[in-house]
Formats: structure tokens, sequence, C-alpha cells
């Protein structure tokens, strides 16, 4: 091509309104093009867009058909990403790529499957817009998403994960050298493939995990997988997941869990990155592995430990204390943390007269009136700290109160010629 042919193109081209500077010098392009995606479920899938010059992204849409350009064709839009769903950040050499974790939910892939009922193609298409930073044409890059009827065939994701003790109650505070009641996780997945990872524990003193140290391996970028903060392990997990969609994973051996220390305790899932589930991504200088996606933070198991001999501190009423009758009798006490609630009784002769329960944060109490209006009356009270079940963790020591009837003046027998 000669210089005139050449400048005759680019007038041509400035009058169809194109400029060549608007184009990027290589297309974007997406790893993997495609993926096989759950037909009654959500999916979640790592992908890797590379080749962006100048450019940033915009909308992630779903649709049922694409244009030339691969924009949605309108009236086959199926959704957007949520923006609670969007984790995808830049990386790369010279931050040319762009890392994204595309969680299909379960009602895009209803539309899509309800819409290949009507007679349309079962295949749909996960459409990213991308934003030239210098004035440039949008660029929309397309992956298709291909049903399938079972979970075979689809990359190994988490969509779910909740734990549970073994007993089915609710994590408790345990004293210092006790041993934790066995617990696990409930996991929810897409998919099949190895599920691989790892507990660790976050022990009080410890800086706490950050949202990016919560993500599964696999979410993260090639160059970011090394870098979450490590913690002490208590032990691997390796097992191959069936595409039945949820497992039980048991947790730790509790005489693991260290029990010598006060305080805070963080159980952490970990789970690495496999390679032996379909699909893998590439960032034009090598393949890695995406298997064990999560589009969310996995949770953390908290446990809470504290000194066996912990006691409450009783404040007011002092011990022994003599109130005259009809006087605000007002509780009060030094709280411990790590609790459920706690219980305020009060006995007379070893029996209980009065008692009430009481959330973690509250730390005084004032009777109802009648029971200081109870003249010459000996009474005990106490408090007692509760666990998350309502049985008891601790309790106070035992304080004596009296209620004594008011003096009557001597003034007031003689008008009435009362004897002393």
């Amino acid at each position: 091509m000669n210089k005139n042919t050449l400048k005759l193109l680019v007038w041509c081209l400035s009058i169809a309104g194109i400029s060549l500077l608007d184009r990027p010098l290589q297309a974007a392009t997406v790893s993997p093009t495609g993926v096989n995606v759950a037909s009654f479920g959500p999916t979640t899938v790592f992908l890797t867009f590379l080749n962006l010059s100048n450019q940033i992204p915009a909308e992630a849409l779903w649709c049922g058909a694409v244009n030339a350009n691969g924009s949605c064709v309108p009236g086959t839009v199926f959704g957007r990403l949520p923006r609670r769903y969007d984790r995808g950040r830049i990386s790369g050499v010279g931050n040319t790529n762009y890392t994204d974790i595309m969680s299909i939910p379960k009602s895009i892939t209803r539309k899509a499957y309800q819409d290949a009922l009507r007679g349309n193609q079962s295949d749909f298409f996960y459409v990213r817009r991308f934003v030239s930073t210098t004035g440039g044409i949008d660029e929309f890059v397309t992956v298709t998403c291909r049903l399938t009827g079972s979970g075979a065939g689809v990359p190994l994701s988490i969509t779910s994960v909740k734990y549970q003790l073994a007993d089915g109650g609710t994590p408790a505070p345990i004293g210092i050298g006790e041993t934790l009641p066995k617990f696990g996780a409930n996991i929810t997945y897409n998919g099949t493939g190895r599920l691989k990872g790892r507990w660790e524990v976050v022990l009080p003193g410890d800086s706490a995990p950050t949202q990016r140290d919560l993500l599964t391996e696999a979410t993260l970028p090639l160059e970011q997988r090394g870098l979450q903060r490590r913690y002490s392990q208590l032990g691997r997990f390796d097992l191959f997941l069936q595409p039945n969609g949820k497992v039980f994973l048991p947790g730790p051996d509790p005489a693991s869990l260290p029990a010598g220390s006060t305080g805070l305790h963080q159980v952490l899932l970990r789970i690495e990155a496999t390679d032996d589930s379909p699909g893998g991504s590439t960032n034009n200088i090598s393949t890695f592995p995406t298997g064990g996606v999560a589009g969310f933070p996995l949770p953390i198991f908290r446990h809470t430990i504290v000194p066996k001999s912990s006691q409450i501190a009783l404040l007011q009423p002092n011990p022994n204390t003599q109130l005259p009758s009809g006087q605000q009798l007002r509780f009060s006490w030094q709280g411990i943390d790590g609790i459920g609630g706690y219980k305020l009784e009060v006995k007379q002769s070893n029996r209980v007269i009065f008692s009430a329960l009481l959330d973690r944060n509250t730390t005084s109490y004032t009777a109802p009136p009648w029971l200081s209006r109870t003249k010459g009356k000996n009474f005990s009270w106490q408090v007692k700290a509760l666990k998350s079940d309502g049985s008891v963790l601790t309790e106070s020591e035992t304080r004596s109160l009296q209620i004594k009837q008011p003096a009557i003046k001597s003034h007031y027998l003689e008008q009435r010629n009362i004897p002393k």
C-alpha cells in the first residue's frame, strides 16, 4: 500500500466517523472463551481479560444473543452482574489484564433455560464492556455460557459455606484447657473436582485477616496468590467432590485447637486452587488452575476461651447491706467478655424468689418495687454468666442483703399512747 492509498483510506475512515487511533492495537480477548454452567443453580467462573490498552471495565451483562461487535442484542438481556459479586481487578504485567469472577446467579440460568424452552439456542453470553480512557470506542468481550443438565463438566466453584457444631448448637465460650465440640462446614458447590486446603487459627493478638485473606486462592489473580496472610495451621483436607452439589467438610480435630490462651479464637477455612477441574485460565504467559473459585469471602468460625477461675465481680449493694424498706434497690456488677448473657437471682432461705435474664452488655439492674418493700427480710443475691445455649459458664460470689423496717419516731408513739 503506497502513501497516497493510505491517505485515502484514512480520509474515508474519518468521513465515516472512525479513527484508527480509536482502535486498540490488539483486540481484547478472554480466557476461557466458553464455559459450561449448571442449568439449575449458581455458577462461578474465573475469567482473565487480556490485551487491554488504556481501557477500564464497565458493566457486565448476560444476554441471549450478541451483535457483530459483541454487544447484547436489545431485548435479549437476562440481567447484570450484581455489584456485590463484582470482584474484578486489574492484573498482569503492565496492568494489561483484568481478572473477573463471573458469578452467575440462579435467576440468570433460570431465564436462559426458559429462553431455550421457547425454542431459542441454549447457549447464552456474558458480555463485559471496556471503556477507552483516551476517548476511543467501547469494546465488548464475550464469553459463551453453555447450559448443562448437571454439575458434570462444570468448573468446581464454591457457592455457600455455613459452619455447624456436631451437636447442632451454637459456639459457646469454653474454659481454658477445655475442648471445643466437633464442628465442620456445610459447603454448597457447583461442578466437580478436588476440594483441597487447610484449617488455620487466628490467635488472640494476631493481626486480623483482611477480606483478601478470606478469599479462596482460586479467586485471586495468579500474582497475588502467594500474598495472603498465613496463620497457625491446624490440619489439611483433600477430597474429590462428585457433582452432587453439597458436602459436609469435618473441621480440624478439636484437640488440635489451642486452648491455653484466653480471648477470641478465629478458625479459617483456606481453600486452595486445584487444576483437575474443567477449565483453567491464562494470562498470556501461563495457564493456571481455577478450581475452587468463590465469589465471596469465606466466613470465619469464632469461639471464645475464658479463664476457668473467671468470676463476676459484684459491685453494689455491698455485703451485708441493710436498706430501708421502699428504697430503690439496684444491683450492679463487673461483667466479663465472651458470654451469651447474665442471670440475676435473689434468694430467701435458699429459695429463688426473683430472677432476671439480661443480655451480655447489661451490668446493672433495678429490682421491681415490691422486692424493696419486703420488710424485715434477709436475702442473698448472685449473678451468673451464661453461655449462648443458656447453660451456666461461671457465677459470682453470693452476697447477703437485708431490707429493714424504718424506725418509728418517739413523739409519734407518745401522741398515740403506743408503748415503746
